[in-house]
């Protein structure tokens, strides 16, 4: 009896076995029904280049990015778009040697079950050259002219020769290494630091080059040639701005010129400036430019134009006026009143001088606008409009009026007196003795 259980499982295990199997069979099937499969293509991945010898450089542009088609449940999809770093991919370099090179793509994705069926590119083509360093002398191309009477000087360069590193056959195709300077219209020394650039034979930057130190600094000496002298200008006025004005400013253009003489001991007296001949700003009440000439000594000549280009800014004189003008209604409804407190305010305005002397209250207009308003009790800001264009209105005081909104008053008629009613004058008794006149 004790093998009883034994004779069960041998002659019931293919049963057993069968059963098992089915039960298996319709667990997949209930996973499958409620996380399905779905192939898609996940967004491009950046590939990590690893393992590359030091000595050694990847030249060219090797691919970035790799596309990938991933079969796998819709909650893996669910992982992998909201954790995107748990798909890498990767190139192992390690051990290659100079040369030109296929190496395979590696990927690996952070969850499972997931099943790749397409790796876009799968392997990659790539160039690994030597590094290697060559010393250039720095070279400055100078562009543009001086002004007339100026010279330039030795040019210098700190530090005169630099560094280039990178592949073995992008620094053979270095030819210069350079930076440029403009010099157009300068008129004392220039000192600048510039970045620096390797070029070909045809003059193109060739990228991907490590240049140490990457910038220079260039001075370029520049001084007057003798008999030349660079000096300022001097407005010289003369008279008054009209009444209520005043002058704000006075330009001059160019505000330097340059003189020439054939004494070189006149320039040497000649001081660092020079004065216009006399500019007249009497009874000026606006803006202006004069054209006017030099007060140069005999003997000594302007390089260019004689003349120099003054500009005047004349500016009204301000100040502030405050007037009480009464406050005015618009847009109250017909059958309704209105009581104002107060019903005058302050207005305070600013602007020229001769403008406000002449204003009155009349100038202006103050308004409560109540338009579509029903009774009751309002603050409101009153608005000003006033007339001269040149008048800025600061404030009003107060800067708030009550307004008390009530239904208008209908007037009581008089009582009216019946037609037969006749009112008769009454006789005038006189004492007796008198008579009437």
């Amino acid at each position: 009896m004790r093998f009883a259980p034994l004779n069960w499982l041998a002659r019931n295990f293919g049963t057993l076995v069968l059963s098992f199997f089915l039960a298996l069979v319709v667990w997949v099937s209930a996973v499958v029904t409620a996380d399905p499969n779905e192939e898609d293509t996940f967004r491009p991945v950046t590939i990590e280049y690893t393992g590359q010898d030091p000595n050694l450089l990847l030249v060219g542009e090797p691919p970035k990015l790799v596309r990938l088609t991933l079969v796998a449940p819709k909650s893996i999809w669910n992982q992998l778009n909201n954790n995107p770093d748990l798909v890498e991919a990767w190139v192992d370099l390690a051990g290659l040697e100079a040369g030109e090179h296929t190496v395979p793509v590696k990927v690996n994705v952070g969850a499972s079950p997931v099943r790749f069926v397409k790796i876009e590119p799968p392997e990659i083509n790539l160039s690994l050259e030597p590094m290697v360093s060559r010393n250039f002398e720095v070279l400055v191309p100078v562009s543009g002219d001086l002004p007339l009477g100026y010279k330039e000087g030795p040019l210098s360069i700190e530090p005169g020769v630099v560094t280039v590193s990178g592949a073995e056959s992008q620094v053979a195709g270095v030819v210069q290494v350079r930076t440029t300077l403009d010099i157009a219209g300068a008129t004392e020394t220039i000192q600048k630091i510039l970045p620096v650039v390797a070029v070909d034979a045809e003059g193109n930057a060739i990228p991907n080059l490590t240049i140490l130190p990457n910038m220079v600094t260039v001075t370029q000496p520049i001084s007057l040639l003798g008999g030349f002298k660079n000096v300022a200008v001097k407005v010289v006025t003369v008279g008054q701005v009209a009444n209520g004005y005043r002058l704000t400013n006075i330009q001059v253009s160019p505000p330097t010129v340059t003189l020439f003489s054939d004494n070189p001991q006149l320039m040497n007296e000649i001081p660092g400036f020079v004065e216009t001949q006399p500019v007249d700003l009497t009874n000026l009440s606006d803006d202006s430019e004069i054209t006017v000439g030099l007060n140069l000594p005999e003997g000594v000549s302007t390089v260019r134009e004689p003349n120099v280009l003054v500009q005047i800014s004349v500016a009204a004189i301000e100040g502030s006026l405050t007037l009480s003008v009464p406050v005015q209604v618009v847009g109250l409804a017909p059958d309704l009143q209105a009581n104002l407190s107060p019903e005058t305010v302050d207005v305070i305005v600013a602007g020229p001088l001769n403008v406000l002397e002449q204003l009155t209250p009349e100038d202006f207009r103050v308004i409560l606008d109540l338009s579509g308003l029903p009774p009751g009790v309002y603050q409101r800001a009153p608005e000003v409009e006033f007339a001269p264009e040149e008048v800025r209105v600061q404030t009003t005081l107060p800067e708030m009026v009550e307004v008390s909104i009530e239904p208008a008053l209908t007037p009581t008629p008089a009582p009216s007196l019946p037609a037969n009613l006749l009112l008769t004058p009454t006789p005038l008794i006189t004492p007796t003795g008198t008579s009437n006149p």
